[in-house]
């Protein structure tokens, strides 16, 4: 029996297990975000912390790092001149949203069609697993040494991250750094995540008025501060739908393209409604800039009443490409929102949060012997994909362990629907996973 099928045997024989170590994990509603009970962050941070000293592993710690959520450090020494691989993955899930769009609870774990669906199954918790996985099939066969690194603040940006890589440098020092945060192409195609856009955002004011006014008696010659907040709005985006603001910069172009029909699948795009943007469907999702208005201030249309509106506010989000720096896209942004101010209106631009893209440029052993895994686990070449989506931390990982290889790994498909409601993941999709991880880090060995 060759040493993959070997592995897959294993698999296969402890699957029922991880499946079920998923599922615990999964009923912790674990949510970061500070409107939740906090309580549960450190129910899950001990329930995970459990998982990998019942392998056998002696240092197994949950830490804080000034105000941070609980992390779990779980480190294995290497053997003399072998590597150490930081394997990261976190606990912490997104709140779940309207329990109505949900068509079982949340954080009731739930199969239905080869997937199993919960708030954190596919986000990260099912990274969690990949990562226990494949240390349950090496066992005492390991032969490199591992620090299980797992988080419990993605989902609110990391606040403490760098603080918490100046705490614990030494126990977090690798020679390689897994993150099983990402995606792969699609249930069946394995993928490497080779870039990720960084992210921009602020809240923009839009005032009209000291205070409101009858808009009858004024309506005409004064426009509401909504009306004007839309005009500036529409500035953003050229009339082809690519983002109109000066200055950010495109990454290079993917070797891939997504299917057009498939994405709107994926996505639930309406049929009337036409694709913004130019240029392949990829690089309009992974290296060209992305601008979104995901919030608005201003009164509901139940509470509204027959006033000019004095004053509208809007959170604008823009993911910027791989090359970009954040503080210079903030900095273009601003100066559109205050240069295109229609009819004089007053405008206060409030920074928010920034978060440096990831380019992870030309091949590394790492990244070649993970293609060989990832092709070995699913019998067909992986490709190397964009993610729309931030990773800020990546960037903090790369600042503090400059030498250490970093690859991008996960276990979501385009159907896993993470931070929306009926998140899941494909169960054999996740066997492959945890298989492939096996035999990444079997070949990292010297």
């Amino acid at each position: 029996m060759s040493q993959k099928q070997q592995y897959f045997e294993k698999v296969r024989e402890l699957f029922p297990a991880l499946r079920a170590d998923l599922e615990s994990l999964v009923r912790i509603p674990s949510v970061s975000a500070p409107a939740f009970d906090q309580t549960h962050m450190d129910t899950s941070a001990q329930a995970v912390a459990q998982l990998f000293r019942a392998e056998g592993i002696d240092d197994v710690r949950v830490v804080t790092s000034g105000g941070s959520k609980p992390a779990i450090i779980a480190r294995i020494p290497a053997p003399e001149g072998q590597p150490t691989i930081l394997l990261y993955a976190h606990h912490d899930v997104q709140p779940p949203g309207d329990a109505s769009e949900w068509e079982s609870e949340p954080f009731e774990p739930t199969e239905r069609n080869g997937r199993l669906y919960g708030r954190g199954a596919a986000d990260d918790k099912a990274g969690i697993i990949a990562h226990l996985g494949a240390l349950r099939v090496l066992g005492n066969d390991l032969g490199i040494g591992v620090t299980v690194f797992i988080e419990g603040e993605e989902e609110i940006g990391s606040p403490y991250f760098t603080q918490f890589l100046n705490e614990f440098h030494e126990d977090l020092r690798a020679d390689a750094i897994v993150v099983a945060d990402s995606a792969n192409w699609k249930v069946g195609v394995p993928a490497l995540t080779t870039s990720l856009r960084g992210l921009v955002d602020c809240v923009v004011d839009v005032e009209v008025l000291s205070h409101a006014v009858h808009s009858g008696l004024f309506g005409g010659p004064v426009l509401d501060s909504l009306t004007v907040l839309s005009r500036l709005i529409a500035t953003l985006h050229d009339e082809n739908g690519d983002v109109a603001v000066a200055g950010l910069v495109h990454g290079p172009q993917p070797t891939v393209d997504y299917d057009e029909a498939e994405l709107r699948a994926d996505a639930g795009v309406l049929d009337s409604v036409t694709l913004a943007g130019t240029g392949p469907l990829t690089a309009r999702l992974w290296t060209k800039p992305a601008l979104s208005v995901i919030g608005i201030d201003a009164p509901t249309v139940a509470l509204s009443s027959n006033t000019i509106v004095p004053k509208a506010s809007a959170k604008l989000s823009l993911r910027i490409a791989p090359g970009q720096d954040p503080q210079a896209a903030l900095d273009a942004l601003r100066n559109h929102l205050v240069t295109h101010a229609p009819f004089g209106a007053r405008i206060t631009v409030h920074d928010g949060e920034l978060g440096q893209a990831f380019f992870a440029g030309e091949d590394t052993p790492a990244m070649v012997t993970a293609r060989a895994a990832f092709a070995e686990a699913w019998g067909v070449e992986s490709v190397d994909i964009g993610i729309g989506g931030s990773i800020p931390f990546i960037a903090d990982l790369r600042e503090a362990f400059p030498d250490a290889e970093i690859l991008v790994t996960g276990v979501e498909d385009p159907d896993s629907r993470a931070h929306g409601a009926n998140e899941s993941v494909d169960l054999q999709e996740l066997h492959k996973v945890v298989l492939a991880e096996a035999l990444l880090l079997d070949g990292l060995r010297k």
